[in-house]
């Protein structure tokens, strides 16, 4: 499934020629401008409609089957007691923004973030960094207190599955503040009051748009890969490549023991650039790392969570060192996941963002690792996988 394809099932029609129909357009079958400009509310998950005489908020909620209190929360300077013809209203389409049934390239995810920061504008966006083929790493966050949380997504391409995790949960704890609900039975306004969440969806956006076939095959940077994994020919690719398109594996990239990771990579003869476990050069060689690092400092969590693929387990420690809490803090996890907590393995314990969390900033800092198979983990897991991890999801934001 494509974009297309995606907007198309959202607009619950069946092909381009059948919605080009509807729209009143020439049913040409192919992806015109106009075709495109019409079908962009089903990737964005709003609508801009321009005011009619006789419009109420109420009439349009039926006619988007949407609510007034989201039409509310998407047009915070409106006043539903004096519609104006002719102006215009932000209106929220009736299915959720983020898709959970197509993979999540880095284009489909500033289509979301663009989505989400206009239905829940207390929703604020930036960017972290800029890789090396100009993608950007966004980071969004939403809270209103000063104790800050941080938790990324993606830092292995072929762990893209992760990134769709972090953005649906974003969406339901956004829904459910602005609905004055429940996420995971804690009610999500007293989280927003109490908690600042920072949300680094996609660190390696490089990486996953390889993995997920949103790089064109035959293009340079998709040679670019292929050329590199030609040096390592039992990784299967590019669904066994975890590292940006530079060929370092992101999560080898912070100073955290990074000569002992070092040691132990080149060890199993990876060397130089390849599609995993290359620490690069020298510790935070990589834009995204750096960034990384950058922006920790900036806000100073008091808690980070860092989601990986796979295995269930929860990741808790580095070395020797044990934040106070941090224990405590992954039993629960464990109990509301049925995910194991554990040591991590003595070859993959070093050079890793949890790593340097924990030893630079002795705060709880955990790597989650999701889901149970071979990466990339398939889609048709991905709410058993959800339903596993939101718990951990939303204890994170009040445990600490």
């Amino acid at each position: 499934m494509n974009l297309t394809d995606l907007a198309l099932q959202r607009a619950e029609v069946s092909d381009l020629k059948e919605f080009q129909v509807r729209e009143g357009l020439v049913p040409s079958g192919k992806e015109d401008v106009l075709t495109m400009q019409r079908l962009a509310p089903y990737l964005l998950g709003y609508d801009r409609y321009m005011i009619k005489p006789g419009d109420t908020y109420y009439s349009l909620a039926k006619t988007y089957g949407t609510n007034v209190p989201c039409i509310l929360m998407a047009n915070p300077n409106g006043d539903p007691n004096r519609l104006i013809p002719g102006e215009y209203l932000n209106m929220p389409m009736h299915f959720p923004v983020v898709p959970t049934t197509i993979p999540m390239t880095s284009e489909l995810m500033q289509l979301c973030i663009q989505g989400l920061i206009v239905r829940y504008p207390f929703l604020l966006h930036h960017t972290l960094a800029v890789t090396k083929y100009g993608r950007s790493v966004p980071v969004l966050h939403m809270g209103l207190n000063d104790r800050a949380v941080l938790y990324n997504a993606s830092h292995h391409a072929n762990e893209w599955i992760t990134s769709t995790i972090l953005l649906k949960f974003l969406e339901d704890y956004a829904y459910a503040v602005s609905t004055r609900g429940k996420i995971f039975g804690v009610d999500a306004l007293t989280l927003f009051r109490n908690s600042q969440l920072y949300l680094v969806p996609m660190v390696n956006p490089d990486g996953v748009d390889l993995v997920t076939g949103a790089i064109a095959t035959g293009s340079e940077q998709y040679l670019a890969a292929q050329k590199i994994a030609e040096n390592y020919p039992d990784i299967p690719f590019p669904d066994g490549w975890k590292a940006n398109l530079l060929g370092v594996d992101l999560n080898l990239n912070y100073p955290a023991d990074w000569d002992t990771a070092k040691e132990i990579k080149f060890e199993q003869g990876f060397t130089s650039p390849a599609p995993r476990d290359y620490v690069g050069s020298a510790a935070l060689d990589q834009l995204e790392s750096v960034g990384m690092v950058e922006f920790t400092s900036l806000v100073n969590p008091i808690l980070t969570l860092s989601y990986h693929t796979q295995g269930e387990v929860i990741y808790w420690k580095f070395l020797d060192k044990t934040p106070a809490g941090a224990e405590a803090i992954g039993e629960e996890f464990a109990q509301v996941s049925g995910y194991k907590l554990d040591d991590v393995p003595y070859a993959s314990g070093f050079a890793g963002y949890k790593d340097w969390f924990i030893q630079d900033y002795q705060k709880p800092g955990f790597t989650i690792e999701a889901g149970l198979g071979e990466n990339p983990l398939p889609l048709s897991d991905f709410d058993s996988i959800y339903e596993k991890n939101i718990g951990i999801l939303t204890l994170g934001l009040q445990l600490p």
